[in-house]
């Protein structure tokens, strides 16, 4: 006769608590780096947008200063999810790496300074990548500013470099799970980069046709 399921006994119970206990404390330390590397996340991508606006008025020193500010908390960042690569790679601090690649990345352009590289700015690949699409909305609106005040010349190096990451970008095929999806920031990079170039070009004939305006005008006077 088969022997009866016996009770847990106060060997088994007595052996559970600390078990349960050490997961308690470990999902304790987890929850509370999470919590810390969320809100330097979030402070990561303020400082991010304040240098981007920084830019657009040419503070560009004000600019650089948030820029490394938003680099310490990114470091930070990975130092409090060092032993949390599940958190680590939830997604937000990969949101706040594009963030920060994308201000770095228009202040560089913007200058005409050397492109900065990601191992450069401490992020990862696809955000780097991310970063550099968007970075390209941001330079049609400094180029649409340039437009506005007439300064047509400082235009064209602004839609070159903009023509540049587009063609960069577009030789990157590999699976969104990879990039970050990659692949729709590119295909809004190729919408800016259609809609700015017929912007300057009806800008720059404008121009030209103002001139000869004017120098008709001179010469009948």
């Amino acid at each position: 006769m088969a022997a009866s399921a016996r009770p847990p006994t106060d060997a088994v119970v007595d052996g559970l608590t600390p078990a349960v206990d050490r997961i308690r404390a470990e999902l304790a330390a987890k929850n509370a780096a999470r919590e810390e590397a969320l809100a330097l996340s979030r402070e990561v991508i303020r400082l991010a947008a304040n240098s981007i606006r920084a830019i657009h008025r040419h503070e560009f020193p004000a600019a650089e200063d948030l820029q490394g500010r938003a680099q310490a908390a990114l470091a930070r960042v990975s130092e409090v999810l060092a032993d949390h690569g599940d958190i680590y790679w939830a997604g937000f601090a990969q949101d706040a790496q594009k963030e920060f690649a994308e201000a770095c990345t228009v202040l560089a352009l913007v200058r005409g300074d050397p492109l900065p590289g990601a191992d450069a700015l401490g992020v990862g690949a696809a955000a780097y990548l991310n970063g550099l699409g968007e970075a390209v909305g941001e330079l049609r609106r400094h180029l649409l500013d340039y437009l506005r005040q007439g300064e047509v010349e400082r235009c064209e190096p602004l839609l070159d470099a903009m023509d540049e990451i587009y063609a960069v970008l577009v030789t990157i095929d590999y699976p969104d799970a990879m990039t970050g999806g990659l692949r729709r920031t590119t295909d809004s990079v190729r919408g800016i980069l259609e809609k700015t170039r017929g912007d300057l070009t009806v800008a720059m004939r404008q121009a030209q046709l103002e001139r000869r305006l004017a120098a008709v005008q001179a010469a009948l006077r």
